[in-house]
């Protein structure tokens, strides 16, 4: 525009294209149009915890793993992409939300094997191990899943008593429940993997039957904790009696051999004592009179006299046992010879 305000584009007209190449123009711009959708639908990425099945005019023919991939513009291939390697869990009997759980009654309550009432809550985890199966066998994955875990928990709570599932058969009925809900994906060829199956609770439900249970519980609870006791305390208590009772045994088993030891040292003596007497009775049984007067009466005087003469003949044996033991001569007693030593007398 100049001075005088005219705009100098004013009467000069637009170069004429020659004929046709509006056309060309335009097919240009589909045809780059096209090359965009092409190279935007011919690429595509695969995150680190999916899968991708492939199919070509509709039909399943590949699969591929995390990375870009290069596939044939739609409508010739399309991709379908699932969280194959990501551990996945549905609850049963309650909801996860953002503020807690909320409970779902029609799922939690359910009827045990003597016809009481329980609610159960569990958690089911899982993964996709086939792509096929899991997209062409079933219509609703989730829905299924959830409708088999639940009919698994009901059939096997509804075998057990309510006192058992409560108590101390968590675990077994956990294990139940897992291989029959592994039975069901095999048996539907689901492509879905169970991994676990865990009890959140398996309780009466609330009011007066829970504090009935509950109390139930706290004197199984209490029994359990008397039963471990008493069996602590015989754990302690029977080695030591079993240790006092064989020091006994081997003290009577010492005793008896000292007392038959004895025994045969006693055998042993009578029998050389029965040998001297068998040899010469007389002198061994005047032996033995003395010597047991010896240990009868120690500090008594012994004489030995003898009795079929008038005249006493007397031996002074102390005197002469103790200027034997002064190392002193031996005194000059009238002691009768050798030969008037009497035989076979009455020794007193």
């Amino acid at each position: 525009m100049n001075q005088n305000g005219d705009n100098p584009m004013r009467g000069r007209k637009l170069p004429e294209l020659k004929p046709g190449m509006y056309r060309k123009i335009g097919m240009g711009v589909a045809a780059a149009i096209v090359l965009i959708f092409l190279g935007s639908s011919s690429f595509y990425t695969v995150q680190e915890q999916e899968r991708a099945a492939i199919l070509t005019f509709g039909k399943y023919t590949n699969e591929t793993s995390a990375g870009l991939h290069f596939k044939w513009p739609y409508p010739i291939q399309q991709v379908i992409t699932v969280p194959a390697e990501l551990t996945q869990r549905i609850h049963i009997g309650y909801r996860q939300e953002k503020d807690g759980s909320v409970a779902v009654e029609d799922e939690a309550m359910m009827i045990t094997g003597d016809e009481n009432i329980v609610s159960a809550d569990a958690v089911v985890q899982w993964k996709i191990s086939n792509i096929r199966d899991y997209l062409y066998n079933i219509d609703d994955p989730d829905k299924f899943l959830r409708n088999s875990a639940s009919s698994s928990i009901r059939a096997v709570i509804g075998s057990e008593k309510l006192d058992y599932a409560i108590t101390d058969g968590k675990t077994v009925i956990q294990d139940k429940v897992r291989v029959l809900l592994v039975d069901l994906q095999k048996k539907y060829n689901t492509g879905i993997q169970i991994i676990d199956i865990k009890f959140q609770d398996i309780e009466p439900p609330s009011g007066q039957v829970e504090e009935a249970f509950r109390e139930v519980t706290n004197a199984r609870e209490e029994k359990n904790t008397k039963i471990n006791n008493a069996k602590k305390y015989e754990n302690d208590i029977i080695p030591k009696a079993r240790g006092e009772a064989q020091a006994l045994l081997e003290k009577a088993e010492g005793e008896k051999k000292s007392r038959i030891l004895n025994a045969q040292g006693d055998v042993a003596q009578f029998n050389a004592i029965f040998a001297e007497y068998s040899n010469n009775k007389s002198v061994t049984e005047s032996r033995l009179i003395l010597e047991t007067l010896e240990t009868i009466m120690p500090n008594a005087k012994i004489f030995i006299t003898n009795s079929n003469s008038d005249t006493v003949n007397y031996l002074p044996l102390n005197e002469l046992m103790r200027s034997a033991s002064d190392n002193s001569p031996a005194p000059s007693a009238a002691a009768p010879p050798a030969s008037a030593a009497p035989q076979g007398g009455d020794a007193q």
